[in-house]
């Protein structure tokens, strides 16, 4: 088959060269032969090396430190297709996967993202979020093709260059760990649409080469952070209370918060609150949120 030329593939890593080989090693023989660009984002463990050895054909991008989510900015700012799926290194799309979300984004001028059905190997369960997603309560127009979401999960989405590029992609400040939101709530603020579609298949490794308490620390400060940068007040004090109520209470908690009341200057200065009508479906979200088993600040 000839390549798409409405998709390409941005990848983003670092120090995790097995687990990226692998998804490479996996999208490199999808039948739509996207273009992969890969972000490294300065691996100690010579993964550019690797990469640049054994896959010619895919674009390396080598960082000097590390960007975090920015790093899959800088790969859009370079690609010419009108589309971008992203992929982090410990999963990869079913093959036909690509040309179906692609499809979808073609039909839909107003569709800015699809996020595809997460499956986790090895036993190929569907991931925790998914009822999240499958059931969104977020009233859609008559033409979306699938569930409309308010965020995205940018391991397994694809997304508009146009939208993208629109919105300013993520956020330096987020650096990595919860970095869709915010992005998701911009997206809206500007008229475009996210959905989910069933059919758009991509699987999750998860990998043992990650910090579950870091994880944990970021995520509670994004969060904290895109409230209040996003969402009128009322709204934002109730979601920091129910955010504040489900951490454990250690020191990787508090260090969150510290760092979140730290970055107050820099809230106050870029806060934006949503309009009306983003608003409506961010409170629509709270109660499946607030129960969700995938949203739990563990570790």
């Amino acid at each position: 088959m000839s390549p798409d030329p409405r998709v390409a593939v941005v990848i983003m890593t670092r120090d995790r060269r097995p687990e990226l080989l692998r998804t490479l090693d996996l999208m490199t023989r999808l039948p739509e032969r996207p273009q992969i660009i890969v972000v490294d984002n300065a691996s100690s463990d010579g993964t550019s090396e690797t990469v640049a050895d054994a896959y010619p054909r895919v674009r390396l991008i080598r960082s000097a430190r590390n960007l975090g989510a920015v790093a899959r900015n800088l790969a859009v700012e370079d690609v010419s297709t009108p589309y971008v799926a992203f992929c982090d290194d410990d999963t990869w799309w079913e093959p036909g996967a690509l040309g179906r979300a692609a499809d979808l984004l073609d039909r839909c001028p107003r569709l800015a993202t699809v996020t595809g059905l997460i499956l986790v190997e090895p036993g190929l369960e569907e991931d925790p979020i998914t009822p999240e997603l499958r059931h969104s309560p977020v009233p859609a127009p008559d033409w979306m093709p699938g569930p409309a979401l308010m965020s995205i999960l940018a391991g397994a989405s694809m997304i508009r260059v146009e939208a993208f590029r629109e919105v300013g992609g993520f956020s330096p400040r987020l650096v990595l760990g919860g970095e869709e939101e915010l992005l998701g709530m911009d997206l809206a603020t500007r008229g475009w649409w996210m959905c989910w579609a069933e059919d758009v298949v991509v699987h999750h490794a998860a990998s043992a080469a990650r910090d579950p308490r870091e994880r944990r620390r970021v995520g509670i400060r994004n969060t904290l952070w895109t409230t209040w940068l996003r969402r009128p007040v009322r709204s934002a004090v109730r979601r920091t209370l129910t955010v504040l109520r489900s951490v454990p209470r250690d020191r990787t908690s508090v260090s969150a918060v510290a760092e979140a009341l730290g970055g107050l200057p820099w809230v106050i200065r870029e806060r934006r609150p949503v309009p009306h009508h983003v608003e409506r479906a961010l409170r629509l979200l709270e109660k499946p949120q607030r129960t969700s088993p995938a949203r739990r600040y563990v570790g």
